[in-house]
């Protein structure tokens, strides 16, 4: 069996997105296709004394009509700013200057900004020893058509055998042609373990940098329970997890 697993490019991303990176075989990030403003590509929250706070790459133009390889940030203030909000949000906790480390080595690339962005997740990835052993660009695949169609065929051209997704699919994968081409699709079965987190209750919906400055990086490999459930049982819970 060879696990597949798609996704757009994502800012230091939370604890359910890296278990599912933990599950792939082979990851593709879908590099090439429009972004989509109000996603997690270019941002990703914190957790402050005074609660949640966005952490946002502020982009050229908004990123509006741009290909997410084609986004490019407003200077860098973005990454000073950052730092000071991630060493305000991981402040004493056990491994915050890992986290720290993990960031700074992230975005202290002359590369693109697409490139930065798919860096800091698989920086997160390769930490806790999830990173999958094959990670490829779609924009390399020369892999054409669009919505669920390309991304089967991007599953095809690599040989797999097993599609997992997150819940947003459901709604447009088309199931049934998938398992015609020999292609099980399964949903992300989030179940992250609480870990410990200061400034009132545990969220896991912030950046991955606050599970690495919690704990080690083997209890934190544990701690993301990475499982997936098949698209009837998920489709039957009417999109919701068990």
């Amino acid at each position: 069996m060879t696990r597949v697993v798609i996704s757009q490019p994502m800012y230091f991303p939370w604890a359910g997105f890296l278990a599912q990176m933990a599950l792939a075989d082979i990851f593709i990030w879908l590099d090439d296709v429009q972004f989509s403003k109000g996603s997690y590509t270019n941002r990703i929250q914190v957790k402050m004394p005074t609660g949640s706070k966005w952490m946002s790459v502020p982009l050229e133009g908004k990123g509006s009509f741009k290909k997410t390889r084609e986004l490019a940030s407003v200077g860098n203030n973005w990454i000073r700013s950052h730092r000071g909000l991630l060493s305000q949000s991981l402040q004493d906790r056990p491994h915050t200057a890992s986290a720290i480390d993990i960031f700074d080595r992230s975005v202290a690339t002359d590369s693109t900004l697409c490139d930065q962005l798919m860096v800091s997740a698989e920086a997160l990835a390769n930490h806790l020893d999830i990173l999958p052993r094959c990670v490829l660009k779609a924009s390399d695949l020369n892999v054409g058509g669009t919505s669920w169609s390309r991304v089967l065929e991007l599953v095809k051209v690599v040989s797999g055998s097993e599609y997992v997704t997150g819940h947003g699919a459901l709604g447009y994968l088309d199931h049934d042609a998938f398992e015609k081409q020999g292609v099980a699709v399964k949903y992300m079965d989030y179940a992250p373990l609480p870990w410990p987190q200061p400034f009132g209750a545990f969220t896991p919906y912030v950046t991955g940098l606050d599970l690495v400055a919690s704990l080690d990086a083997a209890q934190a490999r544990f701690h993301l329970r990475p499982a997936s459930i098949d698209w009837r049982t998920f489709a039957s819970l009417g999109g919701k997890q068990l």
